[in-house]
């Protein structure tokens, strides 16, 4: 058995009788045979043409009227009533880019979101640690842009708390891992280590790695890395699910998804316990039945593979994304290229030969750039139906932002990622790419899809902070520097499109989808406050009232 076994067998006994009891209590859904929903007592906003209504019906699946609250009864005779209790409900909101199963294991492992310094990284490890005797210690979740401290975290800082095992601390994004000088020990890595292509190991001044590896090198770490099991990951799913659902999720596109994932979540699907609608975007690794039969959706209609989720570079915060121009803030540095042009476009042809969908990884203007020069080559640089993505998008050179429009590219943003990335994107950018920076109104403005999502766990994963985000462009406390951009506000009824039809579009479903119409499926969001009057900071304390998919109650407060 490898240090790695060892490793992954010491954390499926920690997590195995957690997940058998979550096994036992999960939830079952009714598959609409049941009289049907009479929904009212609240504004609704359909969304579409009716605007505002009274009343809603659902017969199984589908919605079957839309308007006053008598006719809705008429049109569902003997449906359970459902009081919305003053609460405001919407069509179903749907996290357009996250890594379901990345949530529910943040629920089981060391987090580290929130810390607000190396100090208090330090406190919560030192108390894993205690709790956790033995293994390797793994964690997420600190982003140091807040720091007083001002820097990343080093592998001098953990071993002050944690020196004689293993200890593996990953970034929010995903794209940065810290590990302590056990690890380098582990795994041979030293002053004269080469970085891999479309990696860093970031070095002190004499030479000697400082504990961070940032983007592909962060693979050299998998020695190291306890990797779930099956029994583990079949209980973060579950966990995800519950939890999604609980915030007001209906639907969601999962990205980078393993074969475990989808093998698991199809059988959740089929034994009733899986209660939100998902589209699925494999990781290459994963991708060898997609790209041999192309979309699929599984018998319940609930678990649909769509494509595959490719990386053209890194992430901002840790300098990875692809610059056009050298940063700002470190002299010569234009970020890294995580996939060689030639692979990607290998994939991205394989992948149209069967009509799979592709989405992108791409932060920085170059990346954004060279992904949409890749989907030209394979698709043509004129507007096709393809409906490939862009995952974040989040710095475009103003050349290329008519593109989106012109090639029919999805824009898959994160509001929330501005909102966070904006106290450092100024020293990182300079003004002058801030233009292009976070850009949603402009995107929206030229003809492009814009849908929105989380990036969960990378962001914590709730709906109305990304609501938030994209109509007050303000930190969570309220606060907007003067080069934040506001111009790139939206307003209230383009965000939620963006949560809810323009999802729909993304996967090619908005006649199924998206809005309240008759029928369409009978996914509805239901919130204690009404997002669309509320002054901005009151979203924030609005709570999922209500969330049903395909007309099955997966949340009711």
């Amino acid at each position: 058995m490898t240090c790695s076994d060892r490793l992954s067998s010491a954390f499926t006994r920690r997590t195995a009788l957690a997940a058998g009891a979550a096994a036992l209590l999960a939830p079952a859904f009714a598959r609409g045979d049941e009289p049907g929903l009479v929904i009212s007592g609240g504004t609704i906003h359909t969304g579409a043409a009716a605007g505002r209504v009274e009343a809603i019906a659902v017969k199984g699946d589908r919605i079957v009227f839309v308007g006053a609250l008598a006719d809705a009864r008429r049109a569902a005779p003997g449906a359970r009533q459902i009081d919305l209790g003053g609460a405001t409900a919407f069509p179903g909101f749907v996290d357009s880019h996250v890594h379901f199963t990345g949530v529910g294991i943040r629920e089981m492992t060391l987090s580290l979101e929130g810390t607000s310094s190396i100090g208090e990284l330090q406190s919560r490890l030192r108390a894993w640690a205690t709790s956790n005797p033995t293994g390797v210690i793994n964690g997420r979740g600190w982003i140091e842009t807040h720091w007083p401290e001002g820097r990343f975290p080093t592998r001098d800082d953990l071993d002050a708390v944690v020196a004689d095992r293993p200890v593996y601390l990953q970034r929010a994004d995903g794209h940065a891992g810290v590990v302590n000088s056990k690890t380098l020990e582990v795994l041979g890595v030293g002053p004269s280590t080469p970085n891999p292509a479309g990696g860093e190991i970031l070095k002190d001044a004499k030479g000697r790695p400082t504990g961070l590896f940032v983007d592909n090198a962060q693979k050299m770490l998998e020695p190291v890395i306890t990797r779930p099991d099956r029994a583990t990951k079949r209980e973060a799913l579950g966990r995800a699910d519950r939890l999604y659902a609980a915030r007001g999720w209906t639907a969601a596109h999962f990205m980078s998804v393993e074969q475990d994932d989808i093998e698991i979540l199809r059988n959740m699907a089929r034994t009733q316990v899986l209660g939100l609608r998902l589209d699925t975007y494999m990781d290459p690794s994963a991708a060898a039945e997609v790209l041999a039969t192309g979309p699929s959706v599984d018998p319940t209609g609930q678990v649909r593979l769509r494509g595959i989720k490719l990386y053209a570079d890194g992430a901002l915060g840790s300098r990875g994304a692809a610059l056009l121009a050298p940063y700002s803030d470190k002299g010569g540095w234009t970020g890294l290229l995580v996939t060689p042009h030639d692979r990607m476009v290998e994939l991205m042809r394989k992948a149209e030969t069967v009509k799979a969908q592709v989405a992108v990884h791409a932060i920085g203007d170059r990346g954004n750039r060279l992904t949409l020069d890749a989907m030209a080559e394979v698709l043509g640089s004129a507007r096709t139906d393809r409906r490939w993505r862009i995952e974040h998008a989040q710095i475009i050179s103003p050349r290329d932002l008519p593109r989106f429009a012109a090639m029919g590219v999805t824009a898959s943003m994160q509001p929330s990622h501005a909102i966070g990335d904006l106290y450092f994107a100024p020293s990182r950018l300079g003004d002058a790419r801030l233009k292009g920076a976070y850009a949603w109104r402009s995107l929206l403005r030229s003809g492009a899809l814009v849908c929105a999502g989380t990036d969960a766990p990378v962001e914590k994963g709730d709906p109305l902070i990304e609501f938030y985000a994209a109509v007050y462009r303000h930190s969570l406390d309220g606060f907007a520097a003067p080069d934040w951009r506001l111009d790139e506000t939206v307003s209230r009824a383009q965000a939620l499109r963006m949560l809810t039809l323009s999802p729909a579009k993304a996967v090619g479903r908005e006649h199924d989808l998206g809005t309240l119409e008759v029928g369409k499926r009978a996914d509805l969001t239901a919130f204690s406050k009404d997002l669309m009057t509320v002054e901005p900071a009151e979203i924030l304390k609005a709570k999922a009232a209500l969330t049903i998919t395909a007309g099955r109650i997966t949340h009711q407060a």
